[in-house]
């Protein structure tokens, strides 16, 4: 669907929801995150050596890397035609599939055919976002005694119009606000959205240069462990043969949430955070509940 269409959307958005006779089903959390990579032994290495999860590989050629028994990260083979940015896909749990495609399809967006249980859209601004059911790779991913953190917890991307993004992701999927804030007081440069049932959720990347680099591009563009400990991913990490700055370099992000930061080869940013605030919170205060070693369901 074309942004300018999503702008039609709000009108229906603005009717209740039952007038196009569907109801929504839930959707509790991200269940994958895809990244394309231009070197796969190398993305191995990252993914595989220093995060510490083992992967399968599809006969679709994409390596999953299991996180835990309902997550895992996607790594592709980067297209001919390179994309500027790395991030492929954010795909998000449903407790049904074909109903919420339904749901979707009654509300004027595109979505792809349900195969393997699960289905895409495009949002406002072009990103993939896909829809998984429950449980659909259970008993297909394999885990491993050396990852670094066991939970993914967020993803976010460079967004430039947050009124066309909340009209998908807020009004028509009942995403609501987490958390926002800005680097400096008074200004909002970064926007949680929670899923509507769980505690993951997807991050607004705003107010950027209008031409990033693939540095500030893969920045923007990135995905969440969630640790309960930074300590506890320092120390992973250092199991595992991680021995850059980044790999020790932590800070407390502006929702006072210790964070660390890596890049992968291509240059996606593969961040680290603990579950809890323990630091001072800026802007406004975490209006939803704090995410956990186990994934809502």
């Amino acid at each position: 669907m074309k942004l300018a269409e999503w702008f039609g959307v709000l009108g229906i958005l603005a009717s209740p929801l039952t007038t196009v006779g569907q109801t929504r089903p839930a959707i509790t959390g991200i269940v994958f995150v895809r990244m394309y990579a231009a070197d796969a032994a190398a993305s191995d290495a990252f993914y595989g050596k220093t995060l510490g999860y083992q992967k399968v590989v599809g006969a679709d050629g994409v390596a999953r890397y299991g996180v835990n028994g309902a997550q895992w990260l996607e790594v592709a083979p980067l297209p001919a035609t390179p994309p500027a940015a790395r991030l492929a896909e954010v795909a998000f749990t449903t407790r049904d599939v074909k109903a919420l495609r339904r749901y979707l399809v009654a509300h004027h967006v595109d979505a792809s055919k349900v195969e393997s249980g699960a289905f895409t859209v495009h949002d406002p601004e072009g990103n993939l976002i896909g829809f998984v059911e429950r449980d659909a790779m259970k008993g297909k991913l394999k885990l491993s005694d050396h990852a670094a953190s066991r939970r993914v917890i967020h993803a976010g991307f460079w967004v430039h119009d947050r009124g066309a993004e909340d009209a998908f992701y807020r009004d028509l999927l009942g995403f609501h606000l987490y958390w926002q804030g800005g680097q400096k007081d008074g200004q909002t440069d970064y926007v949680s959205m929670q899923v509507p049932e769980g505690t993951d959720w997807l991050e607004y990347m705003l107010n950027r240069t209008p031409s990033p680099n693939a540095h500030q591009l893969g920045g923007m563009d990135h995905f969440s462990l969630g640790v309960a400990r930074m300590s506890d991913a320092l120390a992973a990490l250092a199991r595992n043969g991680c021995a850059t700055a980044g790999c020790s370099k932590t800070q407390m992000g502006r929702d006072g949430k210790v964070q660390l930061n890596l890049f992968d080869p291509d240059l996606t940013r593969a961040e680290f955070m603990e579950f809890a605030a323990s630091g001072e919170t800026c802007c406004s205060a975490i209006l939803g509940k704090q995410p956990g070693e186990e994934e809502d369901r």
